[in-house]
């Protein structure tokens, strides 16, 4: 029996995670067709349908399915043995995939990491942009950033980031001729501009606390983003109230741009920290950056 094509397989690996062939293309580095091409011709070497496709959707078939989670461990085993590898090699080098939000690779990720890649030019790093608790291992990222050091018992956390603030602005005109929230539930009554989390697509809801105690308000309004700056650009033009970081906020609050309310309310969460699977060996690349990240106070 000839051997199978390991770029075929490693094609089909990519689908059957995303569901999507477009994505896959993207993260292979090909064309949709190229890659469509490729799935058939594996599917008439096996000769089993593997996927099952329509103009909307994709799924496995039980031999697809099948041929997923084998394929899935093996890989990830591979490409970390070929990591291995290259960590032998005294000069980091490579591609490190990182996952964030918006604000946590704008506020602390790149600023760092610039310096970084000027020293080492062989060190490749690929930002995501997701507001999901994402599975680093199962999307093939060497590391994620979320609030707060709790991660899952087989991952390692690393502060990169200070304790930080979440602030509720608008802007002056907004709030001209309405009366400001002396409360966190009268930000009901007024147009807030909310967040859509990826998770479930739900809206995510304003925490806040005060002397001990902490509650949560579900805010509405006309407008919804999943980006962080958008939000801000939104409450700069008068749309509604804002939670954003105060680090975001604060040279408009400054600047008599934006007007900070409930401050007293104002939740302090604990600060952006690094997560990454344990490993027997440690890529160069990815230590280099783990060092060039990790929160040093003063």
């Amino acid at each position: 029996m000839t051997p199978e094509n390991l770029n075929d397989l490693r094609a089909f690996e990519s689908v059957a995670r995303e569901k999507n062939f477009t994505r896959a293309a993207a993260m292979l580095g090909m064309s949709r067709s190229g890659l469509s091409h490729a799935i058939t011709a594996l599917e008439a070497r096996l000769g089993v349908r593997l996927l099952m496709r329509t103009t909307r959707s994709v799924s496995l078939t039980e031999a697809g399915l099948r041929l997923y989670k084998t394929l899935q461990p093996m890989l990830t085993e591979l490409d970390n043995e070929l990591a291995s590898l290259r960590s032998l090699s005294d000069k980091p080098a490579g591609i490190v995939r990182i996952t964030a939000h918006d604000h946590a690779i704008v506020s602390v990720l790149w600023p760092r990491l610039q310096g970084l890649l000027k020293h080492y030019p062989d060190i490749q790093i690929e930002l995501s942009v997701d507001y999901a608790l994402t599975d680093i291992v199962a999307q093939q990222f060497d590391a994620g950033v979320r609030v707060g050091n709790i991660v899952d018992k087989d991952m390692i956390a690393v502060r990169i980031g200070p304790d930080f603030y979440m602030a509720v602005v608008c802007s002056p005109d907004y709030l001209c001729n309405k009366s400001i929230p002396a409360r966190p539930g009268e930000l009901t009554t007024h147009q807030c501009i909310n967040l859509r989390l990826p998770t479930h697509g739900g809206l995510y809801a304003w925490d806040f606390e005060k002397e001990g105690k902490s509650l949560t308000v579900r805010v509405q309004g006309q407008t919804v983003f999943n980006n962080t700056y958008l939000m801000l650009q939104a409450a700069l033009d008068g749309l509604g109230f804002a939670y954003i970081p105060l680090d975001l906020a604060q040279s408009y609050i400054e600047s008599g741009k934006l007007t900070p309310v409930l401050e007293e309310w104002w939740p302090y969460f604990p600060g952006y920290h690094l997560y990454y699977a344990s490993r027997r060996q440690m890529p160069p690349a990815l230590a280099e950056v783990i060092a060039a990240l990790r929160y040093r106070e003063g």
